[in-house]
């Protein structure tokens, strides 16, 4: 009796280490670790391990593959992949590299999560060409459809205008908040396109207060919004400005107008779990660019292997039917492998920094 039932428990014990051992090793990570943007792919590298080290201390390391952001890198990365045996691969910053992976990945039947890749085509073309491919980022026009569906709704009684620097950037996000404003019955005041990167922008903030603009949609970056800010002040010209993400970018010489409104992802410090910020000042570790998206992209991994095996069903299967928590948020592709609600918040600058907007 006494053997069999220590048999059982040995038996238990292996078979719980076995798991839980399969679960890391059956995580990969690709990332840019040489190249241009390798210190963006350490960070990702970084974020990948501490969590694999926190969550899942007692299994195997990460499987890690430098795709060196090309696409030769991507497919030798993939081939790594595809020897080892994962059954999931996270990471990513790159499209070329990603695009040039996906193809023997998805014929291995091992899914792809990225935190980094925001390029809509990668899963536009899911369908076509069979692309095991999920995103835990926004796509390149989710801010487009964010600044329309957080702005129309507040300026519905707005004299707006709206505002380009002529770039494929700035255009987009005019033309498109320009035409779901006008499904929406409402008109713009004026609209202009302006010369970027000037000392000035008075002759633009004039053209604006004579149009009776009290609200202005800018398509631009962060230094033309500051001065266009600046120089309405210097007119005594009350006007409330927005802007879209771009308004992240680090700052320049002019300081922005308080009130500012900007359209953008929120930091992923901003949002974290108390407990993964624990995580990385154990390490002294501050957790920058891509950490956390990186650490949240293995919480997900681990429990999509953990349902899976749970439940017989595929990796694949358990990551289209499943809502999963992370320390980023709850978690939910939908069809295309995008995210079933969009990450776009609305902030205010409040002087110093951008709080979200009431």
């Amino acid at each position: 009796m006494f053997n069999a039932a220590r048999s059982t428990v040995v038996l238990f014990f292996l078979l719980c280490c076995g798991v839980a051992s399969a679960q890391a090793e059956g995580i990969g990570l690709i990332a840019p670790l040489s190249g241009q943007v390798a210190l963006l792919g350490q960070q990702m590298r970084d974020g990948a391990e501490l969590a694999a080290e926190t969550i899942m201390p007692d299994a195997g390391a990460l499987q890690v593959a430098d795709d060196a952001c090309t696409a030769e890198g991507g497919e030798a990365a993939a081939r790594q992949m595809v020897e080892a045996q994962v059954q999931l691969v996270i990471g990513f910053l790159c499209t070329e590299s990603i695009r040039a992976a996906l193809p023997a990945l998805s014929a291995a039947g091992i899914p792809v999560v990225t935190p980094g890749v925001r390029t809509d085509s990668l899963t536009d073309n899911r369908e076509r060409d069979g692309s095991l491919i999920y995103r835990m980022t926004a796509r390149a026009d989710g801010e487009r459809e964010a600044v329309s569906r957080l702005l129309i709704p507040r300026w519905r009684d707005a004299l707006f205008a709206l505002v380009d620097d002529g770039t494929i950037y700035g255009r987009e996000l005019i033309e498109s908040f320009r035409l779901a404003a006008e499904n929406a019955g409402l008109k713009a005041v004026f609209v202009d396109t302006y010369r970027p990167q000037m000392e000035n922008q008075v002759g633009l903030v004039s053209r604006l207060r004579r149009a009776g603009a009290t609200h202005v949609l800018v398509g631009g970056d962060r230094e033309d919004v500051a001065i266009i800010g600046r120089d309405a002040a210097g007119l005594d010209f009350p006007l409330t400005i927005a802007a879209g993400e771009a308004l992240r970018a680090a700052a320049g010489n002019t300081p922005l107008a308080e009130g500012t409104l900007m359209v953008g992802l929120p930091e992923p410090a901003e949002i974290a779990s108390q407990a993964a910020l624990e995580a990385f000042a154990r390490r002294d570790l501050i957790p920058e660019g891509y950490m956390l998206p990186a650490y949240a992209a293995v919480e997900l991994a681990r429990t999509a292997l953990e349902r899976a095996d749970e439940s017989g069903r595929t990796v694949t299967q358990a990551l289209s039917e499943n809502a999963f928590p992370t320390s980023l948020g709850e978690i939910r592709f939908d069809q295309r492998g995008d995210l079933s609600q969009s990450p776009y918040r609305l902030y205010r600058f409040d002087g110093q920094s951008f709080v979200k907007a009431e």
